[in-house]
């Protein structure tokens, strides 16, 4: 999905999350959540769109309609610990898609 999909899709109402995942090195992707499917944010070329922070997907995000949105990160310190890991988990921190600003 590109970033004028995401719009028309939201703008109709059909986009039920976004949610901004937290890789190693820094890097953020988006996916929006639609109908229970996850839909990747990619870029002109059709690439996976790397953000670089929660500010940046908001700039990216500044034209959508408001609807919640989430960063996302793993917990690795269990599978560091050498624990096992019966389910994945991740921690959600629900976020406003406008800045505080």
């Amino acid at each position: 999905m590109n970033l004028q999909e995401l719009t028309a899709h939201a703008s109709a109402g059909r986009i039920d999350e976004l949610n901004l995942i937290s890789m190693e090195g820094g890097i953020y992707l988006l996916e929006a959540r639609m109908h229970g499917a996850a839909h990747p944010l990619n870029d002109a070329r059709g690439k996976t769109l790397h953000l670089r922070s929660v500010e940046h997907a908001r700039d990216v995000l500044h034209a959508i309609t408001p609807m919640p949105f989430n960063l996302v990160h793993a917990v690795v310190h269990d599978e560091m610990c050498g624990l096992h890991d019966t389910e994945e988990q991740t921690v959600r921190v629900p976020l406003s898609i406008r800045s505080a600003w």
